[in-house]
């Protein structure tokens, strides 16, 4: 759920710096964004890489242990949401394929600039949490465990 909260909030604030740019949330828009967004580009990158659970993010280390314990008691159910959560990361995958790469669409975005010093010390702690939490599990684990 931490990891949720984290990954999740960091991801709303990417599309809410989008919409406040371009005033669309529709994807066929948005094409190409890492040419004139790279900063921006890297960080939707790496949010998007947390949501699929990728290794070495807080993500990762809540779904193993998520399913891990789904498998000891019922692996029908463990097989069934990691079918889902293959379907989930080939959704997301795809998303950020068709948002950040390829050619800018005639819908112009040269007019408009990567995330400013606000927006990128907004998003900052979130990325910090989210490796600090994926490759040192043990800190936040050995807390929850006591409380």
């Amino acid at each position: 759920m931490i990891s949720h909260a984290i990954v999740s909030s960091a991801l709303f604030i990417c599309i809410g710096v989008l919409y406040e740019r371009y005033h669309t949330r529709i994807i066929k828009y948005y094409s190409g964004l890492v040419h004139t967004m790279p900063l921006f580009s890297v960080y939707l990158l790496l949010f998007s890489f947390a949501n699929i659970s990728f290794p070495s993010t807080n993500s990762f280390v809540g779904e193993f242990l998520i399913l891990l314990g789904c498998f000891i008691n019922n692996p029908f159910v463990a097989l069934t949401s990691g079918l889902c959560l293959v379907l989930c990361a080939s959704y997301t995958l795809w998303f950020v394929n068709r948002v950040l790469f390829g050619n800018p669409k005639k819908f112009s975005f040269s007019k408009f600039k990567d995330i400013s010093r606000y927006e990128f010390h907004i998003l900052c702690p979130f990325l910090i949490a989210t490796f600090y939490f994926g490759l040192f599990p043990e800190h936040l684990i050995l807390y929850l465990t006591l409380y």
